[in-house]
């Protein structure tokens, strides 16, 4: 979840942390200048709260790139593997409510965490645009925002890599992995 402020401490590192892993990935977002991300980013504190509710849970955010048609600046979490602290989780309120019922214990789910942090979860389309910017979840499992008539249809949906390609597969909502989470996306 996404911290109500950030200390100046947190604030400063989160900065630093952000523009190290900007400098050190540049072929994720080769026409953007770290200067104009920094700049969005100082006049944002909601968005710094998310990017280190992002970085907090394992995530590694960085840049990606930006919306042609907005000019928003777009953040993704870019971890190997999905991130580490949302794992464990189903994909609705619904399937993580039966799931309790039922005497398991589920972290919590896919919609609301990442209600909680100001983010959105990567629908299939950016799942397949962060894969070509490299090799994701490669022993891991990432949730993707799934069509509403699909989930009203019983289904959820998640991708990884696996044997060189990018796999988008189905199953139910209340399930849960130790090795899935999710991965979410920020527009700034």
């Amino acid at each position: 979840m996404a911290p109500a402020a950030l200390s100046k401490q947190q604030r400063t590192q989160l900065l630093s942390t952000l523009k190290e892993r900007f400098e050190k990935n540049t072929k994720r977002h080769a026409k953007l200048a770290w200067s104009d991300v920094e700049a969005k980013l100082e006049k944002n504190n909601a968005a710094l709260r998310s990017l280190f509710a992002m970085e907090e849970s394992g995530g590694e955010p960085d840049v990606i790139g930006r919306d042609e048609k907005t000019g928003e600046i777009i953040f993704c979490d870019c971890s190997a593997e999905s991130p580490e602290g949302r794992r464990n989780i189903c994909y609705d309120r619904k399937g993580y409510e039966k799931r309790l019922k039922e005497g398991l214990q589920p972290i919590g789910c896919v919609l609301d965490i990442a209600a909680d942090m100001g983010i959105e979860p990567l629908d299939e389309e950016q799942y397949f645009a962060l894969q070509k910017l490299g090799e994701f979840d490669l022993k891991s499992q990432s949730w993707i925002k799934a069509p509403a008539e699909f989930v009203k249809l019983g289904g959820g949906l998640f991708g990884d890599r696996r044997f060189g390609r990018v796999f988008v597969y189905h199953n139910t909502p209340p399930s849960f992995y130790r090795a899935r989470g999710f991965r979410g996306l920020l527009r700034l």
